[in-house]
């Protein structure tokens, strides 16, 4: 029985978490915010926006010049008015969505994939929801999918968000 009571109780945990949506300022990641807010809406859920500053010398194999703390102060503004752009023109497009008004976003620097599965862990977010460019093929296998990769990582459900009418180009493929 106490097993039955630990997994309960992780579950009833789990469930009052936010949804996570970590955001790149893309119409994909738009349209995943819009999903997760209607649905957060709906359900009574919070709702956490993340961006993650992808600084290049944190990246595996860098080997450019340490531009130091000033560099990475630089990056970190220009993502903070980017988000409050972003944030405004989701929720000027999406009037009947009170949640979008409301949000305060979270921005963090490091490599997306593991700064999104720790924020999530942290927040004890409930999903991660993100959006897809739907790659396929050669440039999927080139590139990766960081929603994929989260996907599989993540102890959490995570919803891939695809919006019907809105498809990768062919040159994104």
């Amino acid at each position: 029985m106490q097993g039955e009571a630990e997994h309960h109780g992780r579950n009833e945990r789990e469930h009052d978490g936010p949804v996570l949506v970590p955001v790149d300022f893309s119409p994909y990641s738009a349209d995943a915010l819009t999903w997760a807010a209607r649905l957060c809406e709906r359900i009574g859920a919070p709702l956490a926006v993340l961006h993650v500053v992808h600084d290049p010398e944190s990246a595996p194999g860098y080997y450019g010049q340490a531009q130091g703390e000033e560099h990475l102060q630089r990056i970190e503004e220009a993502a903070a008015s980017m988000m409050d752009a972003f944030l405004a023109n989701v929720a000027a497009e999406h009037p009947d969505i009170g949640l979008l008004k409301t949000l305060a976003p979270t921005l963090v620097p490091g490599l997306p994939v593991t700064r999104i599965l720790e924020v999530a862990d942290k927040l004890g977010a409930s999903m991660i929801a993100m959006g897809s460019q739907g790659r396929t093929g050669l440039p999927h296998l080139m590139i990766g999918s960081k929603a994929q990769r989260v996907a599989q990582l993540s102890p959490i459900p995570v919803t891939i968000v695809k919006c019907p009418g809105r498809e990768a180009s062919h040159a994104e493929r």
